[in-house]
């Protein structure tokens, strides 16, 4: 039985049916932003292997601090004990965040920190006698990850969890904010979409715990860009009714639109972040929570008196050396640049799909160019073509979307931006 053959009949791959689960490539190596099959064929990760590979693969500051750490201590518990790494990592990301958001949770993934910051916020409002409290509110077309808590959140009918929606919490659901960005703001709240999270708030406040949200960039639940005035203006309605904010950064965060955190676009500090993918710029899986002084303090007079989380990775040493050279990475380099860069060219190379019959919109925000169809995408066609082309795309949905490395060159950009063009055209 060759490899192949064995991980067809034997391993279960992500969203996939394990009786079809469609052409696979064995991936030898890796290196930058290519992807190496076994037979020696390349490939961009234009993906950056589900968003998280910023700086491309094995960069030799990342793999070094991996290897040095490996050495000297790869893990132990943080109940009771802390180390160096621990302690570098949060100095830079506290450094890094908008001031009030100083209080770390160090998580195993980017869902896990989501579930985090929902007992977060259940438990801080219990801690304000507000034991009623204990639902959430979001937006439609949001997706918050694949654990139990975390698919309550994602939308019910057009997420990937809808098939679940039966057997899960049930959560107040929102019109996704309806100015797009790019386009001018209405102050009208029917017009924008604040006028239902309002009437929610009024109706309803007494039993919600937190509003979450995608900022700016709504990921897997459809690459919907909005206004950051809508977050503005939520953050206030929210503050008003005792509910708490939680901003889900773990796509958006580390550069990827452009900016530091998608929250530097609306200028506002939520009461929770949650953080992952780039932290470690891809080299290990690893997450964090973050939060205030304020919701930290308040769990702290809860009836527990403690917070009830402790995953057995929680700060695992060897990710959080991978995560202060990868923010070092973003402190010493000219990413900024680089993602301007790419946009610039994306928006321009993208933009001929515009008046491609089957698309339905064209959008870029920094390293994160979508086309979106108007019928739904069949990702089989991208995987097949993807050693001919050179470019490794995985569309969803109705959208082929790229985000590639920050340190793709332009060559390689016109590569991307070709493959996705020609799929959209539907070449071949």
């Amino acid at each position: 039985m060759t490899p192949l053959e064995f991980d067809a009949s034997h391993l279960w791959h992500p969203y996939t049916n394990v009786a079809d689960p469609g052409p696979m490539h064995l991936i030898d190596r890796t290196e930058g932003v290519y992807l190496f099959r076994e037979d020696g064929t390349k490939m961009i990760d234009a993906m950056s292997s589900w968003w998280c590979t910023i700086h491309g693969h094995r960069h030799p500051a990342i793999v070094s601090a991996m290897q040095q750490q490996l050495e000297q201590m790869p893990h132990v518990m943080f109940g009771g004990l802390t180390h160096n790494p621990a302690i570098e990592l949060g100095q830079k990301m506290v450094s890094m965040l908008p001031e009030g958001l100083d209080r770390i949770f160090y998580c195993d993934s980017g869902s896990v920190s989501v579930e985090v910051a929902m007992k977060m916020a259940v438990q801080y409002q219990m801690a304000h006698g507000r034991a009623g409290k204990v639902e959430f509110a979001t937006i439609r077309g949001g997706y918050h990850g694949d654990t139990w808590k975390a698919m309550s959140v994602c939308d019910p009918v057009n997420g990937m969890h809808g098939l679940f929606r039966g057997a899960l919490s049930i959560q107040h659901f929102l019109p996704r904010p309806l100015v797009r960005l790019g386009d001018d703001w209405i102050d009208d709240g029917v017009q924008n979409g604040l006028a239902a999270l309002e009437q929610l708030l009024k109706e309803k406040g007494d039993q919600i715990a937190a509003l979450i949200l995608e900022p700016i960039v709504q990921g897997a639940g459809g690459m919907y860009f909005y206004r950051p005035d809508w977050l503005r203006g939520a953050k206030s309605l929210c503050d008003a009714h005792d509910v708490l904010i939680i901003f889900d950064e773990i796509a958006t965060g580390f550069g990827r639109t452009g900016r530091l955190f998608a929250i530097d676009y609306a200028g506002i500090t939520p009461d929770i972040i949650c953080l992952g993918k780039a932290l470690t710029g891809g080299h290990i899986s690893f997450a964090a929570t973050v939060t205030s002084r304020k919701v930290a303090y308040g769990i702290g007079d809860s009836e527990a008196g403690v917070f009830m989380h402790g995953p057995t990775y929680m700060a695992n040493p060897l990710a959080c050396a991978a995560g202060i050279a990868s923010l070092g990475l973003l402190e010493d380099g000219d990413w900024q640049a680089r993602v301007a860069e790419i946009e610039a060219q994306m928006t321009t190379e993208l933009a001929p799909a515009r008046d491609l019959p089957g698309v339905a919109d064209v959008r870029v925000l920094g390293a994160i160019g979508v086309i979106e169809m108007k019928d739904t995408v069949d990702p089989g066609i991208a995987h097949q073509r993807a050693p001919e082309t050179g470019v490794w795309l995985r569309p969803f949905a109705h959208n082929i979307y790229c985000m590639p490395p920050y340190i793709i060159s332009p060559d390689d950009v016109s590569r991307v931006t070709a493959a996705m063009v020609a799929l959209a055209r539907g070449d071949g």
